[in-house]
């Protein structure tokens, strides 16, 4: 319903919560002693709230965290205002340039036959900005989780050519990588271990990127597929007067089958 609402009904949304966020930052006694040091690690909080509810799919509750998250952005946007710094106006102007700039084939002369060779020229056009990237990877934030990250430096590298000439290729590598893990697990080296198994991630990582699958949120879904299984297996555990520590692990993989066959998680 919200999506089919006219301009003028965005624009006067938009403005009646700019109000209330002026109105919250004179009065309110929590709102009014935020600074973006304060903030920090509930924008983080809120940030992951909204990726948990994208990747359920809850669209109730994507528009909460979405509110959530906005609201961050305007108090942000309010203290820059009172720091004569920025506010939401010069916000807004700067990302509609930036779009506008890295979008020649929509704003300017440039021809892309599709997505492949948009994302060739993507990375150059970055680094053509005022204040940009001064490297093909220098645009990934080093606090980025490494998973994540080691799927961005992956795509930013494709970008640009570097990239496997056929998908099937990576399975070679993801097959040495493993070998080169058993080799140091043979070894007993822990400090090569350790690098073999980063080694290894890393060429999962953009295996799964190849075949199209992020594998964060691969690796969430599983997480939570185990966390719905275990949970069952407690559960269920508790219901017969015992504690998993008490079990043979035989005793907890029949639960555990139990809940494989209620597709518990998925």
């Amino acid at each position: 319903m919200t999506s089919k609402n006219s301009r003028e009904q965005k624009l006067e949304a938009f403005g009646q919560l700019l109000d209330v966020i002026d109105n919250l930052r004179e009065k309110c006694p929590w709102d009014s002693v935020q600074t973006n040091e304060s903030m920090r690690p509930n924008t983080i909080e809120e940030t992951m709230e909204l990726a948990e509810a994208l990747l359920g799919d809850d669209n109730e509750k994507i528009k909460k965290e979405l509110g959530d998250v906005l609201l961050h952005v305007l108090l942000y946007a309010r203290i820059g205002e009172e720091k004569d710094a920025y506010d939401i106006a010069s916000v807004c102007d700067s990302l509609r340039k930036k779009l506008i700039f890295r979008h020649p084939h929509i704003y300017g002369n440039d021809h892309v036959s599709g997505v492949k060779e948009l994302l060739e020229h993507w990375e150059v056009i970055k680094m053509k900005e005022k204040d940009g990237n001064k490297t093909i990877l220098g645009g990934v934030p080093s606090t980025l989780p490494s998973l994540i990250k080691a799927e961005r430096v992956q795509e930013k590298a494709a970008n640009v050519g570097f990239d496997w000439h056929k998908r099937e290729d990576v399975w070679d590598k993801v097959k040495e990588e493993i070998a080169e893990v058993e080799a140091e697990m043979k070894a007993g080296n822990e400090i090569n271990l350790e690098k073999e198994f980063g080694d290894l991630f890393f060429a999962l990582v953009n295996a799964s990127r190849l075949y199209g699958v992020r594998p964060d949120n691969a690796l969430e879904k599983t997480n939570l597929k185990f966390i719905a299984r275990f949970n069952y297996v407690e559960a269920q555990a508790k219901t017969q007067g015992k504690r998993l520590n008490e079990m043979t692990l035989e005793e907890m993989d029949v639960l555990w089958d139990e809940a494989k066959h209620l597709k518990l998680g998925e």
